[in-house]
């Protein structure tokens, strides 16, 4: 049988069904996707990308760009902003084009990106474009790119608490595939609900390559026609008071979305956990795939999680959390463990809604049965930490020798790799040639601070640098700082 002809043009190539691509590639893919799929509806869209560029992030820009023969034919324009919040207010420009009856398209479909910081400083823009709404051919997506162990950062970003914060409903891809299909939805839903939608992007979900399904008419997408629209309905609209739109959003917005999530059934039980399950887990994005290496790890599969009475249920959009779903997975389970990244989302809404039900399950996560720490807010989950934590309640409900010896096996390496000593360590240096060699260095007796970029690095030298600030406010600690030091001078 002869070999498929492939090329690594193939990734735009909407008549190639099965293509090799990376994540930020599949950004690029998503939006001519999404063009197709309106044309073929009938509807003559635009595409609009915008933002600041930053890790795991910063090959957006370059993707795009070199992708510009694919998307131009298509009137999907790329436009970096020179900052993130303006860059988020020209996409929520790009929803008011048929408010006037200007607009030369049925609507524009907008794509924001950002890192961590970005989404900070932009969520005066968020708060105001969500509640100002998306138009109804248009929709936007945001995707917010988090670094949560602080590899190439100054604090360690979770960025969905300030996406909740602007009630923007938030979709956790666990990988290539699930940006396209993710990205998809989340236009149907943006369009819904009249919400900008939040997409969670982190170095292990979209820093990596993989071979997907990207036929862009495979997608079967229900779009609800049950839920009860107020009059005019969830659209943006011309001049519509700020307590009015508030009102919009609490009362309809954050229902319509959650109803979308619940048509389309998109958090769904992976593992159903036999005749009497009694464990429950519920994990989304990349502690998805730390929970399925956990499990690989304990030896447990399908068959093996039917036996032990384990289900697995897989989170898409950790708020508004669907309580229809939760309900389902959580009906008669004694206890149901929790595996998410950093703080606690999808957890504390997990207690909430199941709170004073007759005979709900008991809840760990963050913390265990006893109060103690289990899977820890800070830094970032290890599979093995996740392994032992299902493990060992795994046991307490089913006496598996098996199980036991994995569990031992596991706990027994984990002891002896934390007693490695350090050997040689290399810290990150300036390039060979690179100007901060030189104009980093500190005249004697002087202070500098540091400032976000490669130059950071003088932190960690001989530099006599000290202290820094968020991008952007580079120097002006030392405004407050002047008046009152005995010190005349700082480099910054």
């Amino acid at each position: 049988m002869s070999l498929a002809r492939v090329s690594l043009e193939d990734k735009y190539d909407l008549s190639k069904k099965r293509v090799f691509l990376s994540g930020t590639q599949a950004m690029v893919r998503l939006l001519l996707m999404q063009k197709a799929r309106d044309r073929a509806a009938g509807h003559d869209t635009a595409g609009y990308v915008s933002g600041y560029r930053g890790s795991p992030l910063g090959g957006v820009d370059h993707q795009m760009g070199a992708a510009a023969k694919y998307l131009e034919p298509e009137n999907i324009l790329f436009c970096p902003g020179v900052n993130e919040d303006l860059a988020a207010t020209a996409l929520w420009g790009t929803q008011q084009i048929n408010l006037r009856g200007d607009g030369r398209y049925d609507g524009v479909f907008g794509l924001w990106y950002g890192k961590g910081p970005g989404v900070d400083r932009t969520g005066d823009v968020f708060r105001h474009a969500n509640f100002a709404g998306t138009a109804p051919l248009g929709g936007v997506l945001a995707f917010m790119g988090d670094d949560h162990t602080c590899e190439s950062s100054t604090t360690a970003h979770q960025s969905e608490f300030a996406m909740m914060d602007a009630m923007m409903p938030i979709l956790s891809p666990a990988g290539v595939q699930e940006i396209l299909d993710y990205g998809l939805y989340g236009y149907a839903l943006s369009r819904y609900s009249g919400c900008w939608v939040g997409i969670k992007a982190i170095k292990d979900t979209i820093e990596v390559t993989a071979t997907v399904d990207a036929d862009p008419h495979a997608l079967a997408i229900t779009v609800p026609d049950d839920f009860d629209m107020p009059p005019g309905g969830l659209g943006i609209r011309n001049s519509e008071h700020a307590l009015e739109q508030e009102a919009r959003l609490h009362d309809f917005k954050r229902f319509a979305a959650a109803h979308f999530i619940a048509a389309n059934r998109l958090d769904r039980t992976i593992m159903a956990g036999g005749r009497k399950p009694r464990i429950g887990i519920a994990t989304l994005g990349k502690s998805y795939l730390d929970t399925r290496q956990a499990l690989d790890e304990l030896g447990i599969d399908e068959a093996r999680a039917a036996g032990l009475g384990l289900r697995l249920y897989k989170i898409a959009a950790p708020w508004p959390l669907e309580p229809g779903g939760i309900k389902r997975f959580a009906a008669g389970l004694d206890l149901i463990i929790v595996v998410e990244e950093k703080r606690s989302l999808v957890e504390s809404q997990i207690r909430e809604q199941l709170y004073g039900l007759a005979n709900a399950p008991a809840i760990v996560g963050k913390r265990d049965e006893k109060g103690a720490v289990l899977l820890p807010a800070k830094a970032a989950l290890d599979p093995n930490m996740i392994a032992i934590a299902i493990g060992e309640r795994a046991l307490k409900f089913a006496d598996d020798e098996r199980l036991a010896q994995k569990l031992d096996t596991l706990k027994s390496a984990l002891g002896r790799g934390s007693n490695v000593p350090v050997g040689v360590e290399r810290i990150p240096y300036f390039c060979s040639g690179c100007p901060h060699n030189t104009s980093t260095k500190v005249p004697e007796g002087a202070r500098a601070y540091a400032g976000i970029g490669c130059h950071y690095m003088v932190l960690w030298m001989d530099r006599a640098t000290e202290g820094f600030t968020h991008m952007g406010g580079e120097g002006a600690n030392w405004i407050g700082e002047a008046p009152f030091s005995s010190r005349p001078h700082v480099f910054q």
